[in-house]
């Protein structure tokens, strides 16, 4: 190990991933919001969709934003 370095295969926090990661864990809440104010209170079927969709989203983008990152390790 390096002046530095890390271990093979422990992982990255770098500020961007745990940023990223935190508006992915954040985007299902601000878009029940945003649900609620545009068309008033959401059924609990529509929440569940709602927030199924947007986590699906989310991870999907956390996959393409930072997989090149993690097939750099070692």
């Amino acid at each position: 190990m390096g002046r530095g370095g890390r271990r093979p295969g422990e992982p990255i926090y770098l500020r961007r991933h745990i940023m990223a990661l935190t508006g992915a864990v954040a985007l299902p809440i601000v878009a029940v919001h945003v649900y609620k104010l545009l068309f008033g209170p959401p059924s609990f079927d529509t929440l569940l969709l709602i927030v199924i969709i947007t986590s699906i989203l989310a991870g999907l983008g956390l996959h393409v934003l930072f997989r090149s990152s993690a097939q750099n390790e070692p």
